[in-house]
């Protein structure tokens, strides 16, 4: 019987952590029914390597931007560039971007002009941005905001683990909350609180690897195909039977990651 298919909507293959079996990982993910997977490009000058993953293994799509963490040690980004950047086929999402005060708010303003960059850019591809929120709530919630007022977009907090307020204010605009391996660490009841209020149609599951494992493999590098794990630990907070779940994580893929949804393989 084959697993129920699912998405990794957010992971980082090009990171050196897999570089000695890339396509073995690759396999292992659809052997678990992860039948998609969307790496994240965190340094634009880092943008042709990812790309050349997707475009070596089909299940495989891609999204780039500058992760906060980096704004202020990297160029900062432009529209245009990011614009030139989504022309390709496999290139489906805008970011990572956002914001990140735990280890680096004294580059505050930089990611914020930064984040501002990519929301444009979101709006003028209609590519869904991809955020990173930590320790940045109020922030992050106004200028999410501000800026759908002036223009929507659509959006996904990746590895959601803020708190209810922003949960609350992502969805309140449409958008979505994906879950990762923190949603099935056994500590994390105020976050699996968090999404069991949130609507079914806006969840989304990712592993961030080679972060974040979920049990059983906590503490150990983190891969595609794992996924699964935490869509379990998402099926049983919805009461769900998991294909259910399954399907439903898959049709919310679709309706954001648009252009992924319309791929198909040449």
């Amino acid at each position: 019987m084959t697993a129920p298919q699912i998405t990794d909507s957010h992971c980082h293959l090009d990171f050196p952590d897999f570089d000695a079996e890339r396509p073995e990982i690759i396999a292992r993910a659809l052997e678990a029914g992860v039948t998609r997977m969307v790496t994240i490009c965190t340094k634009l000058r880092q943008e042709p390597q990812v790309r050349a993953i997707a475009e070596t293994h089909d299940p495989v799509f891609y999204a780039a931007g500058t992760h906060p963490m980096s704004a202020a040690a990297e160029p900062l980004a432009t529209v245009d560039q990011l614009v030139l950047l989504a022309q390709h086929p496999k290139f489906v999402g805008i970011g990572e971007t956002g914001l990140d005060y735990h280890y680096t708010a004294d580059s505050r303003d930089v990611q914020i002009e930064s984040l501002r960059i990519h929301i444009e850019a979101a709006r003028q591809t209609a590519l869904p941005l991809i955020i990173h929120a930590r320790a940045a709530d109020d922030d992050m919630a106004r200028i999410l905001r501000e800026e759908h007022e002036a223009g929507a977009y659509g959006c996904v907090m990746h590895c959601f683990s803020s708190g209810p307020a922003l949960a609350d204010a992502a969805v309140n605009l449409g958008f979505y909350l994906s879950m990762s391996g923190i949603a099935a660490f056994p500590k994390s009841t105020e976050l699996r609180d968090i999404f069991a209020k949130a609507p079914m149609n806006r969840i989304l599951v990712e592993t961030d690897a080679p972060y974040l494992a979920p049990p059983p493999f906590r503490g150990k590098r983190n891969e595609p195909a794992y996924t699964a794990h935490t869509a379990r630990v998402g099926a049983e907070l919805f009461g769900m039977e998991y294909a259910d779940f399954a399907a439903q994580t898959q049709t919310n893929f679709d309706r954001l990651f648009t252009k992924a949804a319309a791929w198909k393989a040449l």
